[in-house]
Formats: structure tokens, C-alpha cells, sequence
């Protein structure tokens, strides 16, 4: 009998839910072993408590009330209805609870509570509804299959690809969008699929409601039940023939260029020709991929590391020669047929980064007819006719003559014209007020002369260093205006209408006022009688309608620079040839034939175009865009004070193998309170910078022995907090980068007088590192 009354309480007690009973004054009479872990109290603890001690303070006043009109009505059980539980130690956990009422022989009313911790229900059916919604939101196309190759389900990535709506396709075998050619081979992907195997995402065909097949990457993976059963496969697809297409038409491309284009991987493997390599190689593509590219090439190509060290570096390897555009040509290489033929080929290679790696990309071009044509070149100027040949070939390098004259003749007279210049200074400031003085003054002048000629020298040769700065255009037309009203003669009727508020351009100012001036002596002598020279400024867009872009500007915001005057005019063929070097129509004597085509490199260097509109007797419009930049336009800065340009006992370590110019330089350094250590070259350089520290090197760039590059170079790699300022009056090619100065490079342009050299050297002090 006993055991009988001991079997309800043993079921509560071991009962998965959590329940309590309680009378109608709260107080727990029964609380099973479910309900003390649930709420975290010790075996037994719970009898006797206030049931409202189980739910969260907000909640606990209004308890007693809700209990008292609960029990007051017909006490109707309560199921699952979801409320806030609160453990021992304060914590407040999600719960769900089903209440019953009865009433007892005794007349009290008792309530049983069965409570149920649904926190990890909500959890998985949160995951799953996260779950389907990335599915339904997903732009692949996702389809399940049952293990009898039924779908299951199509989401709208899968409608959107193949075009049937998924309560079509529901029920139908995957096979119906599946080219039958290839049916077999996915059924055997999907049963590798079941057994356990891997397959990595592949290139496949399916089919669209029209019949169309349609390029798919697709990935399979086995379809799990909730107990980890298998019952199918999940099938993930996604549309890559606008990328094939993409990869198509690159492919075009590189199959129209004229050279063997080869793509080389890290271990040296094929990974990418052209149809240029095909002809010039003999094999057919499909065996060029995965060749090693020494087959081809039994000279190799230089390693990765090589190629992205050079790239970016002044020094080439010695089998290397360096050309304008700063590729590695590699020379004398050798190139093998399919048939055992040896071809002299050109080489050029460049540094392609992808996901995988460096792709070393190889440019390959068979010279034997460029060797041939330059064998016959040889032989016929061995010739009696060698002074007819040369005359055809003047025409082409007479622009990289003058640069390479105007280089020489810079770097030498730069030299001579700062010795000149400063000695006259030295004269003038020490004998001021006096006859000697006065002479030296003209020396000077004539010295400032000579340097303004070597500056137009270099820049009529596209030698000269550019530093480009965000400008104010008007600003730039406004200081102009005044240099030409002094200039151009009474006979000249001079207007300049700037638009107001108008964005900065990136330029190097002085060439723009060369252009500026260039365009305006052209008009001059377009008027030989007098006429009107016309100066505006305008903010313009470029759309893809727009003259400038058809000739090839890209479309986008620039500021438009127009010169206007009404003089001779020109003729259509001369406006064809107007912009090429050492074109004139000038009387012999008269002119370079270099104004215009300084005016076209000028403008073409800062990414603008610039466009010529002529008739005969009607004046002449040049119309140049330069492209507008976000940075603002820099304000000039007021001069220091002498007393603030003075070294302070710095120390300089002074690099210049001209002796005259070094030693003037030494001078105006002393005087302005610098210590010098004087060096003739890189080598003395680099053993006084050992003894003891330097604040800052000053160096020529172009030294017998050892650049100056190469000095800053070992200098500031021994003692990093050395400052650097280069001098030079022909740096372009040693520290520029297509012409303009390298980012952090700072130069002092020879000749220089001793308040430049001053003012340059405590800038570069100044400088943050």
C-alpha cells in the first residue's frame, strides 16, 4: 500500500519537465527534481517557498493579483504560455508554462505548474529560419534532390537561372535540366557525393526553360536530415557565362596583340598564351599550358624577385638593357620551335599579382627580320650611300638629340653658371655700394641670363624635372596677364576673363606659364599688324559626347584654358602637323618649331588635352582641359628671415666632384653657420659620413664613380635620421619618374644662388621625417 502512494510522487519526480504545485496562497507544496535544476536550488529547497520568488522583479508584484483572478474563474488549464523564469542566482531565462487548477477534499485549491526550458527549441528554429532565409535570399541557384534524383526544393536563385517557377519543378527528376550528354557523368558526381567522396566546385552545362544551355560553376554536397541520415544532395549553381564571355573577349585581346604573350608561374610552369605564341612557337595551345617555359625558352626568364626588384629599381641586371618606359628588355635571348628551329627573340616581362601569386608575364618577339633589317642598315652605310640613310633617320632622333645635348650642356654649364653666380655674390655683398660691385651685379645678370636658358633648353627637350601642385588656375592666368601686358607690344589688344571659384588642377606652375607665354608669343606673330589675344578660364564636364573625348580624353571634370586671337589663321595641313617637334611656318631663323610641341607635351604630361581651331583670316582658338583635383590649391608662404635660414652649427656633409662648385658651396655654407665636411665624390663621402654624425647630406646626383642616389642610398641606410637634398642641374634620369620628382625626393636646381641653397637646406631640416 505504501508503495502505491510512493508511485505518484516517484513519476513527478523523474517527469523531463520541470513541475510545481502550489496552493492558492503561493506557497510550493511539490516541486520535482526537473524544477530544483531548472531554477538552480538544492533537492527539496523549493517546498516552501513563494512560487512568485520564481519569476523576475519586474514581473513579481502584479503575481498575487493574477493568481487570485485565475483562481476566482473557472480555473481552465493554461498551455505553453511563454513567460520569464528567474533562477537562484538572479539570472532571467525564457520558459514556457501550462497551468491546471483543482480543488482538494480539504477545500483548498491547489495549482500545478508544468514548466519547459524551450531556450535551445528557439535557438535551432531560429537557425533554421536563418537558415532558409539565406537560402531563399541566396543568388545561386540552390536545388535539393531526393536519393531518387526527385527536387525537393527551388529556391529563387533557381528560378531566376533556369526560368521554371519551383511549383513546376517540384517532384520532377534533376535530369530535366541536365543536357543528356552529360547526365552520366553528374549521376556518378552525385554518387560519389552519397558515399562519402569531395568534389570541388567544376564547370558545368544546364538548361533553361527556353532549351538554352547555360555555363554554371557548380558545387555538390549530400543532404543530412535532422538525425544525420542521408537523403539526397544539394546542388549549388551559379550562372559564370557572363565571365566566360569576359574571359572571352580578354582572350580576343590578347589574341589580337602581335607579340607571343606568355603567362609563367612561380614554378615556372605555362599558364597563359595568346595565338601570337601559337604561330611563333608551333605548338598548339592546349600543349603551351603547363610546358615549363624552359622548353620554349632555354635562356629562362629572370625569377619573380628579379623581376619586381628591377621594376622598381634604377639598376638592370646585366643581360638587361632599361628602356624609356621603365620595362625590363632582356636582351639576346632565344626562343625554340616546335621543330628544334632556334629564333633570336625580344623579350619583355612585367610582374602580374593575382590571388594565387606573381605571374611573370613575358612578351616575346621574334627580331630575326629587325637583326636582318639592322644588317643591311650596317652594310649600307658601309656604303657609298651611308649619308642618304643617316638623312632618313635624322628626322626621328632629332628630339632625343636635343635632349641628350641639352642634358650634357646642363649638368656642365649648371656647374660653371653657379660658381659664376655666387662668387658675384660674394662681390656684391662684400663690396657693396662700390664700382666692383656693380660690375659683379652685371655678371650676375648675365648668369641669371644663362641659367633661363638652359631651363628653356631642358624644357624645349622634355628634360626638365616637373614638380607638380595643386594650382589656382585663375591665379596662374592673372600673373601671366601682367608679364604679357609688359610684353607683347601697344599693338596687342590684351583681355583675360577668369570664372570665378573655380577647382584646383595638379601642374608644375612654371610649365603652365611657359605654355601660357608659348601660345601667347604664337598669337603675336599671328598679328603682325595688332589684333586681339583673348585669355579665359571655365569649369567643364566631359561627357562621352564631348569633342575632347572622342579624340580620347576620359570623361570626367576638368578646367578648360582657351586662347583666342584674331590673327592669320591656319590651314587644315598645317594644323595636322602644328604640334610635331621642329614644325614652323616661320622664316629660317625665326623660329624652333619647338613652341607648340612643348605646349602638347606640357599638357599631355598633366593628363589634359589640348585642341587646335583654325580657319585663314579668321584667327586661331587653342582650347586646352587640364583635370581638375580634390586637393586644395597651395597658399605661397612668406619668406623667413635670414637669421631663421641660418645653420646653427649643423652639420653637412657636402658631395660635389666639380671643385669650383664645391668650394663655393663650401663657402656659403660656412658663412651661413653650417660645419662642412667637403667631398670630392661618393667614396670620400661615405668615409667622412663614418666619423662622426651628420644632419644633413647635400649631393650632386651625377658623380664620376658613384651617383648621388646611390650615396643618400648608403648614407641614410647607416644613420636613418640623416636628412638628404640633392643638387642637380640635370636629374631626370636618375630621380624622376617619367619626368616628374620622385615622392619624397627633394632637389635644389643648379645653378643656385646662396639664399636658394639657404632656404633649401633649412627646409629640408625642417622637414618632418
Amino acid at each position: 500500500m505504501e508503495s502505491r502512494n510512493e508511485l505518484p510522487r516517484l513519476l513527478i519526480d523523474t517527469a523531463p519537465d520541470a513541475i510545481i504545485i502550489c496552493r492558492s496562497d503561493g506557497v510550493v507544496t511539490i516541486a520535482n527534481r526537473r524544477a530544483h535544476d531548472m531554477f538552480g536550488y538544492p533537492p527539496g529547497r523549493l517546498v516552501g517557498t513563494f512560487v512568485d520568488d520564481l519569476f523576475p522583479d519586474d514581473v513579481r508584484p502584479a503575481l498575487p493579483k493574477k493568481r487570485a483572478q485565475y483562481l476566482a474563474g473557472e480555473t481552465r488549464p493554461l498551455r505553453r504560455v511563454p513567460v520569464r523564469g528567474r533562477r537562484r542566482d538572479g539570472s532571467v531565462f525564457p520558459v514556457e508554462i501550462s497551468l491546471s487548477g483543482v480543488s482538494a477534499p480539504d477545500g483548498e485549491t491547489y495549482v500545478t505548474s508544468v514548466l519547459r526550458d524551450d531556450t535551445a527549441q528557439r535557438r535551432d528554429a531560429a537557425a533554421r529560419a536563418l537558415l532558409a532565409s539565406v537560402v531563399q535570399s541566396s543568388h545561386d541557384a540552390i536545388v535539393t534532390a531526393d536519393l531518387n534524383n526527385r527536387i525537393l526544393s527551388w529556391n529563387p536563385g533557381a528560378e531566376l537561372l533556369y526560368g521554371f517557377p519551383a511549383e513546376q519543378m517540384i517532384g520532377v527528376p534533376i535530369d530535366e535540366i541536365i543536357p543528356a550528354e552529360r547526365r552520366a557523368d553528374e549521376q556518378q558526381i552525385r554518387d560519389l557525393v552519397r558515399m562519402g567522396g569531395r568534389v570541388d566546385r567544376y564547370r558545368s552545362l544546364r538548361l533553361t526553360a527556353s532549351g538554352q544551355p547555360v555555363a554554371v560553376a557548380m558545387l555538390v554536397s549530400p543532404l543530412l536530415d535532422e538525425h544525420g541520415t542521408l537523403v539526397g544532395t544539394t546542388s549549388t549553381a551559379r550562372d559564370i557565362s557572363e565571365r566566360e564571355r569576359t574571359e572571352a573577349r580578354v582572350q580576343a585581346i590578347l589574341d589580337a596583340a602581335p607579340d607571343a604573350l606568355l603567362g609563367v608561374s612561380e614554378a615556372g610552369q605555362v599558364v597563359l598564351v595568346n595565338a601570337a605564341t601559337e604561330r611563333l612557337f608551333g605548338h598548339p595551345r592546349h600543349d603551351l599550358i603547363h610546358l615549363p617555359v624552359g622548353r620554349l625558352l632555354p635562356d629562362g626568364l629572370p625569377p619573380v624577385s628579379a623581376v619586381l626588384r628591377t621594376g622598381g629599381d634604377s639598376s638592370t641586371p646585366l643581360d638587361t638593357e632599361r628602356t624609356e618606359d621603365r620595362e625590363q628588355r632582356w636582351a639576346k635571348r632565344r626562343a625554340i620551335r616546335s621543330d628544334g628551329a632556334e629564333l633570336p627573340v625580344d623579350i619583355t616581362v612585367s610582374a602580374l599579382h593575382i590571388d594565387s601569386g606573381v605571374i611573370t608575364v613575358a612578351a616575346v618577339r621574334d627580331i630575326t627580320d629587325r637583326l636582318a633589317a639592322e644588317a643591311e642598315r650596317r652594310r649600307l652605310r658601309e656604303e657609298t650611300d651611308r649619308q642618304k640613310l643617316e638623312a632618313r633617320m635624322q628626322q626621328a632622333q632629332r628630339l632625343e638629340s636635343l635632349g641628350q645635348l641639352a642634358g650634357g650642356i646642363a649638368h656642365d654649364f649648371n656647374n660653371l653658371l653657379a660658381v659664376i653666380l655666387n662668387y658675384a655674390a660674394f662681390i656684391i655683398e662684400d663690396a657693396a655700394g662700390s664700382p666692383p660691385a656693380a660690375d659683379a651685379e652685371q655678371i650676375a645678370r648675365a648668369a641669371r641670363r644663362g641659367s633661363d636658358l638652359t631651363h628653356q633648353l631642358l624644357a624645349f627637350a622634355r628634360r626638365e624635372v616637373i614638380r607638380p601642385r595643386p594650382l589656382d588656375l585663375n591665379a596662374v592666368v592673372t600673373e601671366v596677364h601682367q608679364m604679357l601686358d609688359r610684353s607683347l607690344g601697344e599693338h596687342i589688344n590684351l583681355t583675360v576673363r577668369t570664372s570665378p571659384g573655380l577647382p584646383a588642377v595638379m601642374a608644375d606652375p612654371g610649365q603652365l606659364e611657359q605654355v601660357l607665354v608659348n601660345l601667347a608669343v604664337n598669337a603675336r606673330d599671328a598679328m603682325p599688324t595688332g589684333g586681339r589675344l583673348t585669355i579665359d578660364t571655365a569649369d567643364v564636364r566631359v561627357d562621352a559626347e564631348h569633342s575632347a573625348a572622342r579624340a580620347g580624353l576620359s570623361p570626367g571634370h576638368y578646367l578648360r584654358l582657351r586662347v583666342s586671337d584674331t590673327g592669320t589663321g591656319m590651314p587644315k595641313e598645317v594644323i595636322d602637323k602644328a604640334f610635331e617637334p621642329f614644325f614652323t611656318t616661320k622664316p629660317s631663323g625665326q623660329g624652333t618649331g619647338l613652341g607648340l610641341a612643348t605646349v602638347y607635351g606640357i599638357v599631355t604630361q598633366a593628363g589634359g588635352t589640348v585642341q587646335i581651331y583654325s580657319e585663314p583670316g579668321m584667327g586661331t582658338t587653342f582650347t586646352i582641359l587640364l583635370p581638375v583635383t580634390d586637393v586644395q590649391a597651395q597658399e605661397v608662404t612668406t619668406e623667413e628671415s635670414d637669421e631663421r635660414l641660418a645653420g646653427h652649427g649643423a652639420t653637412v656633409l657636402l658631395a660635389e666632384d666639380e671643385d669650383a662648385l664645391r668650394e663655393v658651396t663650401s663657402r656659403i655654407l660656412v658663412r651661413g653657420g653650417y660645419t662642412v665636411l667637403a667631398a670630392n665624390g661618393g667614396e670620400e663621402a661615405l668615409r667622412l659620413a663614418a666619423t662622426q654624425p651628420v644632419d644633413v647630406l647635400l649631393t650632386d646626383v651625377i658623380m664620376p664613380g658613384m651617383l648621388g642616389k646611390d650615396l643618400a642610398d648608403a648614407v641614410t641606410s647607416r644613420h636613418p635620421r640623416t636628412k638628404v637634398l640633392f643638387m642637380s642641374g640635370y636629374a631626370q634620369p636618375v630621380l624622376t619618374d617619367h619626368g616628374t620628382l620622385a615622392s619624397g625626393v627633394h632637389l635644389l636646381e643648379k645653378p643656385f644662388t646662396s639664399a636658394e641653397l639657404m632656404r633649401a637646406l633649412h627646409d629640408e631640416l625642417q622637414a618632418k621625417p
